[in-house]
């Protein structure tokens, strides 16, 4: 599987290179569908450019990104195209050998449980095959490095594949089982953008399923094993927070990045749900519906959580795809984070129900963005109103799609326990419905 990884990261590396010396760069580097005023590379010189004078890149109303970020640039500015080029990369690479361990491990499980009788004999045909298996983690990296939205925020130079380099870096560390390196790089995306947080739960999970810790709030074991992890996350995260400091000499980063994300004050259009809801909404009620929208996203990590306790890395991919939608600062890189799971989940395929309505759907307000914002900014013939529709589309579009995968995982999980072909008492044939 090296040379196809190998030959896949070339043809990527080339196509980002060759758009890079397009003329279509500066045009991508400008969509708000691709960049947002925390992850725009715009922003990112401008705060090098205070750095330089000797003035804090966060006494004005520009830079939001993090003191580790600007300094990083400030030595790699001359190679950010490379730079970007080698996060996504690393991206696809951490997530080939993620994705080819989880394999391994789901494989074995099944063998034990064919080996022990536990699954029903008309479900076999629901048994995944190691031929069928094997080319994931090429799909997987081929999700991501060929995806036009990864292209796109590559091309762009958002910020944004950092973040994903990041957290995929976890991702793997976490699948691994390295408990230390897993909190690390969690400690590291929370320090980037706060949301990452959620995936605390998963990797939790994951780890303690993995050391064969029962997940009881009565085991003491369970809450040993939290209170380490915890130590190392929150470690890790003051000694970021704290070498920021260092690096910046002041605390003026925390509300200019943290203040920013929560307090959503720059209501530029994006394909999140926040921009049009605020800019229409009424200044008292401002906090309570920030506070509601914000919630949205860490309030599913609970529910999620308990249903899927045995199932950590599908956990995983829910929560990557909760927080692309419900983030305050979204764009298309964050997106092609959670779709790159999607081969991951192909033997769901048999029990999704509306995948080809979905994916229309998305393809369809993914073309009508340009144009209805070109409407919008540039002829005058159209208002926020239209570009809002498109939005709010594409939003339920990918909760659909997610909707879509959780029902047909839940469904195959059921019928591995209880049968493919469900009787009632009277012999006639049933309906799963799920509640």
């Amino acid at each position: 599987m090296a040379a196809p990884l190998t030959l896949l990261v070339i043809v990527a590396v080339t196509v980002r290179a060759a758009l890079y010396r397009s003329s279509l760069a500066d045009m991508i580097s400008e969509r708000v569908e691709v960049v947002s005023p925390l992850t725009a590379w715009k922003r990112v010189v401008e705060g090098l450019a205070l750095l330089d004078l000797g003035v804090s890149p966060y006494s004005g109303d520009v830079f939001h990104e993090t003191p580790l970020i600007i300094y990083l640039f400030h030595f790699l500015v001359d190679y950010a195209e490379i730079t970007f080029m080698l996060a996504d990369v690393i991206t696809a690479v951490c997530l080939y050998m993620a994705v080819k361990d989880y394999n391994k491990q789901v494989f074995r499980k099944q063998k034990y449980a064919l080996e022990a009788d536990r699954y029903p004999l008309d479900c076999l045909e629901l048994i995944r095959s190691p031929k069928e298996m094997y080319y994931i983690p090429l799909k997987v990296a081929m999700f991501y490095l060929l995806n036009p939205f990864t292209i796109l925020s590559c091309v762009a130079k958002s910020t944004c594949g950092l973040n994903n380099a990041v957290i995929s870096l976890f991702i793997l560390f976490t699948i691994k089982g390295n408990v230390l390196l897993s909190a690390i790089f969690l400690s590291l995306a929370t320090y980037q953008s706060i949301y990452p947080l959620t995936l605390s739960a998963a990797a939790l999970l994951y780890l303690m399923q993995r050391q064969y810790i029962p997940v009881n709030l009565q085991r003491w074991s369970f809450w040993w094993f939290v209170a380490q992890y915890s130590f190392m996350y929150l470690g890790s995260l003051f000694v970021i927070v704290c070498l920021s400091f260092f690096l910046l000499g002041s605390w003026d980063y925390l509300p200019s990045v943290y203040g920013f994300i929560l307090s959503v004050p720059d209501l530029t259009p994006n394909i999140g749900l926040f921009w049009y809801f605020f800019a229409e909404m009424f200044e008292h009620f401002r906090l309570f519906f920030l506070c509601v929208f914000q919630i949205n996203v860490f309030f599913y990590t609970v529910p999620l959580s308990i249903k899927l306790k045995d199932h950590p890395v599908f956990l995983i991919f829910m929560q990557l795809a909760v927080i692309s939608i419900f983030k305050s600062y979204p764009t298309v890189g964050d997106i092609s984070l959670y779709m790159a799971f999607l081969p991951v989940w192909s033997h769901l395929h048999r029990f999704l129900r509306n995948i080809f309505l979905v994916s229309c759907v998305l393809l369809a307000c993914s073309a009508l963005f340009p144009v209805l914002w070109h409407l919008w900014i540039y002829a005058g013939s159209a208002n926020s109103n239209f570009y809002y529709a498109i939005t709010l589309l594409f939003n339920v579009a990918q909760i659909l799609l997610v909707s879509d995968y959780f029902y047909a995982f839940l469904r195959r999980e059921h019928h591995l326990s209880y049968g493919l072909y469900l009787k009632r008492k009277d012999g006639s044939e049933a309906t799963l419905v799920l509640k």
